[in-house]
């Protein structure tokens, strides 16, 4: 399928100069009075090196349709993580470099996204949101409420965010696991 260049987001793997690439960042430009462009970074899905193209918003990128499954984690042994598929409840062990960044946020029983390309998997997507405990946090300044600054907050998990300055240590938030950034208080349950 053909998406236009600025259409190209972190997460997707396109078919570029005859490889295929897992876009790892993604960033919308417009130097000045010129025309905008999508400035990527790309990463070869079977080598690992990294290319770091613009593409055009009229340039016509090839999106590769990847296979999904759903699968629960189950465990960590050293670099692999155990999952289980949740149709035919076979077992599937990867490498932790799949999950990226997000990896601090699986927890266990947590229900994932295996892609995969011709049976290969290539990365494993958590759930968009993740509720977390803040353990860590400065305490509230008076009058800082009206400003929009953020104080740094360290989760449960050890990860750090900057959160808003009424979000006390002990809080409950929602943690985008893409961006690994503050959205916003959880609803009390």
């Amino acid at each position: 399928m053909k998406i236009d260049g600025s259409a190209v987001r972190m997460g997707m793997v396109i078919e570029w100069q005859d490889k295929l690439w897992q876009v790892v960042k993604h960033e919308i430009r417009t130097p000045g009075n010129l025309r905008s462009f999508n400035q990527v970074e790309l990463k070869d899905i079977k080598t690992g090196t990294k290319n770091t193209p613009r593409f055009a918003s009229d340039e016509k990128i090839e999106r590769v349709q990847l296979d999904s499954k759903q699968c629960n984690f189950l465990y960590e042994d050293g670099d692999m993580l155990t999952f289980m598929d949740n149709e035919n409840y076979e077992q599937i062990s990867l490498p932790k470099e799949l999950v990226g960044p997000a990896l601090p946020f699986l927890k266990d029983g947590m229900t994932v996204d295996i892609e995969t390309y011709e049976g290969r998997p290539l990365s494993v997507a958590l759930p968009q949101k993740v509720t977390m405990k803040i353990v860590e946090a400065d305490p509230v300044v008076k009058g800082q409420t009206a400003t929009s600054s953020y104080k740094p907050a360290i989760l449960e998990n050890g990860v750090r965010v900057m959160v808003p300055p009424f979000i006390p240590a002990g809080e409950t938030i929602v943690v985008d696991t893409t961006t690994l950034e503050y959205v916003e208080r959880a609803k009390a349950s």
